[in-house]
């Protein structure tokens, strides 16, 4: 019986993650950085009348953007 991974044509059937750039780590900060509730445990400091917890929210929005955008730029293979 043949392998359930390898195919007849010898070709594996998952693809391996070849890219193993150390910039890739950089996405476990977004991940990582709203888990700390310390941040956000509060009521003040307002900003625009709203409470740390919302304003803090769509920074962390921010900062997943803004992570995953320098860790593309620095990991797509250049033509």
């Amino acid at each position: 019986m043949s392998d359930p991974e390898v195919p007849a044509d010898g070709a594996p059937a998952v693809a391996r993650a070849k890219d193993k750039s150390p910039w890739n780590w950089l996405l476990f900060v977004p991940i990582l950085v709203p888990l700390i509730t310390p941040l956000f445990n509060h009521d003040s400091p307002r900003l625009f009348g709203f409470p740390t917890f919302y304003w803090l929210q769509l920074l962390f929005i921010v900062l997943g953007v803004s992570t995953t955008t320098v860790v593309y730029q620095m990991t797509k293979k250049r033509r």
